[in-house]
C-alpha cells in the first residue's frame, strides 16, 4: 500500500519543516512532532484535544447519525423479533422470514442479504454488536461523512452475507457483525496507507480479537465476519484512491460495483 503523499508542505506550527502528512480532520500539514495518532490516521494537537469534530467543508455536519439509525433499526426489529434470550434466539415468524437462509435466497427471498444484518439473536448478540457499530461509528462516520459511511456499511453488510453463503448456505444466519468487520477492514486499510503497523494499533487488536472468537465459539458465522471484513478492505480501498485521485464519485462508484458483486455471488453461490 501506499504511504502519505509526499508533496512539498511545510508544518502548519514549524514552517521551517517540510512534511508530506496532512491532519486527518482539519487537513493542515504536520510535522512527527504535531502528529497525534488515532484510529483515523494522524491530527493535529488542536484536533486531538477536541471533543467535538473541528468543522470544515469537509467533514461539517457529519455526526454519526447513519450509525444512531442503524443502532435504532436494529432495535427495533430486536423488539419486534421478540429474540430475548439471553445467548439465542429467532423462532417469531418474522425473525424466518427475515434472516439469511441459502435455500429461500435461491427461492427468490433477495431481501434476505440485506434484513438479515438488522437481526439479532439474543440479548448478548445485539448488545455485543451495537457496542462495537457504537464506537466504530463515532470514529469513521465523522472521519467519512455520513454518505459514504453508509456505502461502506451496506455494502459490507452484502459481502458479510455473501460469506455466509459461501460457507454454510443452509443455516439460519442474522447479525450486524458482518458490516461491523467490514467498518474494522476499512479502518485497517486507511491506518495502513498511512504507514501504520496495523496489528499494533486498536483496529488490528480489535481485528484479531474478534475473528479469534468466531473461530472458539459456536454458532458464529465466520464466513460472515471474513466476507465484510474482506469487503470493508476492498471499499477502504476504493476510497483511498477517491480522494488521492480527488474523485469523490468514485467512492460511491467503486461501493455499487463491490455491493453488485457480493448480491452476484450469493445468488451465484445459491444457486
Amino acid at each position: 500500500m501506499a504511504t502519505a503523499e509526499t508533496s512539498t508542505q511545510t508544518c502548519y506550527r514549524h514552517p521551517t519543516r517540510e512534511t508530506g502528512v496532512n491532519c486527518s480532520s482539519c487537513g493542515r500539514p504536520i510535522c512527527p512532532d504535531c502528529m497525534t495518532p488515532t484510529p483515523v490516521g494522524m491530527r493535529c494537537p488542536e484536533c486531538a484535544r477536541q471533543k467535538t469534530q473541528v468543522r470544515t467543508m469537509r467533514n461539517m455536519g457529519t455526526e454519526p447519525r447513519v450509525t444512531v439509525a442503524i443502532i435504532a433499526v436494529c432495535a427495533i426489529a430486536f423488539l419486534a423479533t421478540g429474540s430475548f434470550g439471553v445467548g439465542g434466539g429467532g423462532g417469531d415468524a418474522l425473525f424466518r422470514r427475515l434472516a439469511l437462509f441459502g435455500p429461500a435466497v435461491a427461492a427468490g427471498d433477495w431481501w434476505r442479504l440485506v434484513t438479515s444484518g438488522f437481526l439479532h439473536a439474543g440479548i448478548l448478540h445485539i448488545a455485543f454488536n451495537m457496542y462495537l457499530l457504537w464506537i466504530l461509528g463515532q470514529l469513521l462516520e465523522p472521519a467519512l461523512g455520513s454518505r459514504r459511511f453508509a456505502a461502506l456499511y451496506f455494502t459490507s453488510l452484502l459481502w458479510g452475507s455473501f460469506g455466509a453463503l459461501v460457507v454454510e448456505p443452509d443455516v439460519l444466519t442474522v447479525g450486524a457483525s458482518g458490516a461491523i468487520f467490514g467498518l474494522m477492514g476499512a479502518a485497517a486499510v486507511d491506518l495502513r496507507s498511512r504507514g501504520y503497523n496495523v496489528l499494533k494499533t486498536d483496529i488490528g487488536i480489535l481485528i484479531l480479537f474478534n475473528l479469534g472468537l468466531s473461530f472458539v465459539l459456536s454458532n458464529v458465522s465466520i464466513g460472515g465476519h471474513v466476507g465484510g471484513l474482506i469487503g470493508g478492505a476492498l471499499v477502504g480501498a476504493v476510497f483511498l484512491a477517491a480522494d488521492r485521485r480527488r474523485a469523490p464519485w468514485l467512492s460511491y462508484a467503486g461501493a455499487v460495483v463491490l455491493a453488485a458483486i457480493a448480491v452476484v455471488g450469493a445468488l451465484a453461490t445459491v444457486s
